[in-house]
């Protein structure tokens, strides 16, 4: 047994470990399909049921039904196991390996007991168009995670019912307009105030419910520059949609003031706390008197992100604005909890029912077992793990953590290899496709590269001591190889599934598709 620590670790650090990701020339799914191959065999409908519930397909709309049959692959249960165990082996994840370079998605670890929690019947039985008599245990977890959120952010009424952090912010940007609507103000207030650095969907999600964009770039400290801030704001400005800490994370000193500019011309204030993992317990939207803000379930609330979904972006407003939230909401009078769609003032649905509950379920159990002050201790490990690995990361050569000098960061670094690019000619992107060969998983940034070769890391709590410095081994072993053998980097992927990504298709919505139906289509051309 000594022998094999001795060969793991050198000098007190760990060695890389051997990794070779498994490789299936694996069709997709409708490709393996056998006409007649079953997984199951449904039962027949007996006569008594088919006498009792009549002809079903009558009660459907002519125009609503199928001409035929969906085109469902067919295979059997050990096919559709093998099929997807083989897509999951080339897959990483982080219930596979250190997964910190996740950037603003937090992929931190789920409790696999939440997992259980969610697939007990009683919450995969239930739909959401039973009656609420039926499922009042279900609103009950809703109604009490929405008063936790009210805690953690300080503001009046929540609403779960956003399917992502975008769609939150599109429904906050949709309450701001309804507001200076209702203040007979809305022609004139048309301009959202953004910061370069703070998540791109409230940039877009603005500018998809109809405001003009103003994006502030930082200062050399890396702050939205102030006093272009002051000068952007004007009789115009419907309101500031805003990160704080920013992608770079760099906390802002500066929003309580940013905050009251806004305000005192009229406009409102929304905060971006997708990511409040180094924040949670600490910092509230209500101390610096923000309007709105929105959490991501999927993100802080340890459910996993599952690829883009299933997700909640829980929204909350004050008190002043709660009549705009969108239908419907969840109320209690003592006894009952019931869903309250009479609300003339709404902005309306956002997405279908009320929200993805068992996200919701998942996130209130966490939040449960750790309580209040396990919430604040996420939060300081967290940014105790951040910190951490910025000192060891920036002992590495050629690389750098822009802005902010010598000051500590909250959640996450945008780190920049600008000097290495220079020094070896490799890009960030090669050293992401190297260090998939060690097994682990790295992020650059969002477009544009305001930060030179950037790259995203966010250790979150989840991760040891040991975990970050095997982490940072990996990256150290990658520098090295960028100096000594860059033919090495720029070649790499040599362990993994595929090899390298041509951009080049992916530009050219011609040669992609989203979908097999579409993928036919073209194939079909």
């Amino acid at each position: 047994m000594k022998d094999i620590t001795e060969k793991r670790y050198s000098g007190g650090k760990p060695k890389l470990r051997r990794f070779h990701q498994a490789k299936w020339d694996e069709p997709i799914i409708f490709e393996l399909s056998n006409e007649g191959e079953r997984g199951i065999l449904i039962p027949e409908v007996e006569d008594r049921v088919k006498t009792e519930v009549g002809d079903v397909l009558s009660t459907i709309p002519r125009n609503m039904r199928r001409r035929q049959l969906p085109k469902l692959p067919e295979l059997s249960q050990s096919r559709v196991l093998r099929h997807f165990i083989r897509l999951s082996q080339e897959t990483l994840g982080t219930d596979l390996n250190i997964d910190v370079g996740q950037g603003t998605c937090t992929m931190k670890y789920s409790p696999k007991i939440n997992e259980q929690l969610v697939r007990m019947p009683q919450m995969t039985e239930i739909h959401p168009l039973q009656d609420e008599e039926t499922v009042q245990g279900i609103l009950e977890v809703l109604y009490k995670f929405e008063q936790i959120l009210k805690e953690v952010s300080g503001l009046d009424q929540f609403s779960l019912q956003p399917g992502a952090g975008s769609q939150a912010i599109y429904a906050n940007a949709s309450i701001i307009r309804a507001y200076h609507e209702a203040r007979g103000e809305a022609d004139q207030r048309n301009e959202i105030i953004t910061t370069i650095f703070s998540h791109p969907s409230n940039a877009a999600c603005a500018k998809t419910a109809g405001f003009k964009i103003i994006t502030l770039y930082p200062d050399e400290k890396g702050y939205p520059d102030l006093e272009a801030f002051k000068a952007a704001v004007s009789e115009r400005t419907a309101g500031l949609m805003i990160t704080n800490p920013e992608d770079t994370g760099i906390f802002n000193p500066n929003i309580e003031e940013i905050v009251k500019v806004v305000h005192k011309a009229g406009g409102l204030c929304s905060y971006d706390q997708a990511n409040a993992n180094g924040i949670l317990g600490i910092t509230r939207a209500r101390e610096p008197s923000f309007d709105l803000c929105h959490f991501n379930l999927h993100k802080s609330f340890s459910a996993p992100h599952g690829c883009g979904g299933p997700a909640v972006g829980a929204m909350g407003v004050t008190k002043e604005l709660a009549k705009f939230l969108p239908v419907p909401v969840i109320e209690f009078d003592g006894s009952k909890y019931r869903l309250n769609y009479d609300r003339p003032e709404s902005i309306g649905k956002v997405r279908s029912f009320y929200g993805v509950a068992p996200v919701v379920l998942k996130a209130y159990a966490w939040v449960m077992n750790l309580g209040a002050e396990g919430l604040k201790e996420v939060a300081e490990v967290a940014v105790l793990n951040n910190n951490y690995l910025l000192k060891k990361v920036l002992e590495i050569r050629g690389v750098s953590a822009p802005y902010a000098k010598g000051k500590r960061r909250i959640e996450q670094v945008r780190y920049s290899w600008e000097k290495l690019t220079r020094d070896t000619g490799i890009h960030s992107e090669e050293i992401g496709i190297r260090a998939a060969d060690f097994g682990v998983h790295y992020w650059t940034s969002h477009h544009p590269f305001i930060v030179p070769e950037p790259c995203t890391l966010e250790p979150t709590e989840s991760y040891s001591k040991s975990d970050l410095d095997e982490y940072v081994e990996i990256l150290r072993q990658v520098s090295d190889e960028a100096y000594t053998n860059p033919k090495l980097v720029k070649t790499a992927p040599h362990n993994s599934t595929i090899h390298k990504i041509h951009h080049a298709p992916l530009d050219d919505p011609s040669q992609w598709a989203m979908t097999w139906r579409a993928y036919r289509k073209k194939v079909r051309k």
